[in-house]
């Protein structure tokens, strides 16, 4: 049994977005993140949004903000509006990609360890 599922997760009636790292995508993919938000027994949805356009620190340069935007506003912003706009909840795993989700769209994404440890049933130590 996974360490995961040895956890108690209070219910979430919120649908999970899920915006996977460029990096984690190219190494493993993000399955491993996805089984992780599954096993809280939410309903999770992959976001097919590519980049969310910082890759890295392009993002922060001023000669390349416009582009990065509009790379992000290209499916991953607008995702993610209708997303909270329905009661979701966002999960990006890289900083960079929460800076941009949260510049671009005007969302706090949570990272798979924050929603992780805001569903978990706490249960009291001796």
């Amino acid at each position: 049994m996974p360490p995961v599922d040895r956890l108690a997760f209070a219910p979430n009636p919120n649908p999970v977005l899920v915006h996977g790292h460029c990096h984690a995508k190219s190494l493993v993919g993000i399955a491993p993140l996805l089984q992780a938000l599954k096993a809280t027994g939410a309903v999770v949805e992959e976001i097919y949004s590519g980049c969310c356009g910082m890759a890295g620190s392009f993002g922060y340069e001023k000669e390349h903000y416009d582009l990065s935007m509009q790379i992000g506003g290209m499916r991953l912003f607008p995702a993610v509006r209708r997303s909270v706009g329905a009661g979701g909840v966002v999960v990006a795993p890289g900083t960079s990609c929460r800076t941009q989700i949260l510049d671009g769209a005007g969302v706090a994404a949570f990272d798979l360890a924050e929603y992780l440890e805001s569903r978990l049933v706490k249960t009291p130590t001796i």
